[in-house]
């Protein structure tokens, strides 16, 4: 059963439902690359021994953010398909968080690619793409697919708080608001 949207009669409003749903669905083959690529970034080195993302707290989380936002997106994309618009602040809520926890995972995977690639000095730690360049260049591409399907997230966010507040009205301005008293009011005489 679908839902009634006044806004989706309108050219407007079609063009709004269309972006929603494109941006969803957009999400997920970005996400599910960036699950590929990170799973399969795992590197043997004769020297160092092997390296797998499952070692990186960071690279499980990030996989983890990046399954929960790919379903996520799948079963949002249902429900704005078939125009289900009573769950819109649901849908508002759940995407700000989605966004949220892929900021979160994409700038864990930053701080690891720094790391890997400049290492740090002071506490002795040494780069080591050098040793593991496929492993750095796989978590590298599952970043960017990461971050593609962090900025769709991000419009979405735009997106579902513009329909969810535009349903309401702007409130009275502080002379609007004074000037309605003083007709309720009359002189005061």
């Amino acid at each position: 059963m679908r839902g009634v949207d006044a806004t989706s009669t309108s050219g407007h409003g079609r063009r709004l439902w269309q972006l929603n749903l494109l941006l969803r669905l957009i999400v997920l083959p970005c996400s599910a690359a960036s699950i590929w690529a990170i799973v399969k970034s795992n590197q043997v080195n004769d020297t160092y021994g092997e390296l797998e993302f499952s070692n990186l707290t960071g690279l499980k989380y990030l996989v983890w953010v990046s399954a929960i936002s790919a379903g996520y997106a799948l079963v949002s994309a249902i429900f704005v398909y078939l125009r289900l618009f009573k769950f819109d602040w649901p849908i508002f809520l759940l995407d700000q968080v989605t966004a949220y926890l892929m900021v979160t995972s994409g700038s864990a995977v930053v701080e690891i690619l720094f790391l890997a690639h400049e290492g740090d000095k002071e506490v002795s730690w040494s780069e080591v793409c050098s040793y593991y360049g496929r492993f750095c260049s796989r978590t590298m591409l599952s970043l960017v697919f990461h971050l593609v399907a962090l900025l769709c997230f991000l419009a979405l966010s735009l997106v579902s708080a513009y329909r969810v507040f535009s349903k309401y009205e702007a409130p009275p301005s502080a002379a609007a608001a004074g000037a309605a008293s003083k007709e309720v009011g009359g002189d005061g005489e």
